[in-house]
């Protein structure tokens, strides 16, 4: 089955089931009804959640599309048959080829990346560099004992970079560097990204990986608090001297059994706009996936410089390592 940028008109509705759980996006919806007089309804849950609704509603599934915030999540909704292959002239041109799925059989793409978050490594600037920790690797070398702080092993984010880490490096060498960093951390992994950040800062710990966007976050906050939690911390953007720095995306698809098919295209296509790629930037801090797409978000440009050196790994071979990561993260004992 294949869906195409063009067919029958359809009813002005669209039904999302989104994982997006920013306030921000809420222009984007808005702005979208305001310019084709599509009305959207909308579900919010985790990706977990929303690709155990499809499988449970089957063909019955009232969705049209898909948003989740993980390529291990669109990979494997997209293995489990939960996303329809479309073609799209437009979609094709904006998104590069490593952050969308490979074209399925029939020649339509599974699911595209919208935005991109990258995994980077914070750090207290009184003790460390940015030399310190210009690459991965160095998070396990056994002079930084009891420095580490990281969540869960088994986070989507984590489970990504060490898919990356497994395409780089090959099992074994992963296997080994995961081992370094379960002997370097300061504490068991718990809490979420902006945890990590605050005990760097705090002094829990000496370094952490976060994605990008909830440093931003922090920078960019109307709160003293957080802001002065930010400006204790250095950031590196990891192995720009070799494959770069580990990007997840978040992205779209359209559901396989979507009944407004081409309305659903047309909002994936909106989403890959200028307009919408840079209220993903200025919105919720994330990067542009669309090519060529120029933003102005200052806590983004503070980070970088301006720009960085990304990983150009296959998104889908990042998905692909999941379960053997998994299996390495349970030897080694990183929960």
């Amino acid at each position: 089955m294949l869906a195409t940028a063009s067919g029958m008109a359809q009813d002005k509705v669209l039904n999302i089931y989104s994982a997006r759980h920013y306030p921000t996006d809420e222009a984007l919806y808005s702005d979208f009804t305001k310019a084709t007089g599509i009305k959207i309804n909308r579900v919010d849950a985790d990706d977990a959640g929303i690709l155990a609704r499809l499988k449970a509603e089957g063909a019955a599934s009232p969705a049209d599309v898909i948003l989740l915030v993980d390529a291990a999540r669109l990979w494997r909704a997209e293995v489990d048959g939960l996303f329809l292959p479309v073609k799209s002239a437009k979609l094709e041109a904006a998104i590069p080829a490593n952050l969308r799925a490979k074209p399925a059989d029939n020649g339509g793409t599974p699911w595209f990346g919208l935005s991109t978050r990258a995994r980077v490594v914070v750090f207290d600037k009184l003790k460390y560099s940015k030399a310190d920790f210009d690459s991965y690797e160095k998070l396990a070398d056994p002079k930084f004992k009891g420095q580490l702080c990281i969540r869960s092993g088994s986070h989507p984010y984590n489970l990504s970079l060490f898919g990356a880490m497994t395409e780089h490096l090959g099992p074994q060498k992963t296997e080994v560097w995961l081992k370094g960093l379960v002997d370097n951390m300061a504490r068991s992994p718990k809490g979420g990204d902006s945890d990590q950040i605050k005990g760097v800062a705090s002094g829990e710990c000496g370094v952490a990986v976060t994605n990008t966007y909830y440093l931003a976050r922090m920078m960019r906050s109307s709160v003293p608090a957080e802001k002065a939690v930010a400006e204790k911390v250095g950031v590196v953007f990891p192995n720009q001297t070799s494959w770069g720095t580990h990007v997840n995306v978040a992205g779209g698809a359209v559901a396989r059994h979507a009944k407004n098919t081409d309305n659903a295209i047309h909002f994936l296509e909106y989403l890959a706009s200028p307009a919408a790629q840079n209220h993903f930037a200025n919105g919720n801090n994330e990067w542009p996936a669309a090519k060529g797409v120029s933003f102005d978000n200052p806590a983004l440009k503070a980070m970088t410089g301006g720009s960085f050196k990304s990983e150009l790994i296959p998104i889908s071979a990042v998905g692909m390592n999941q379960i053997k990561v998994q299996q390495m993260l349970d030897r080694v004992g990183f929960k």
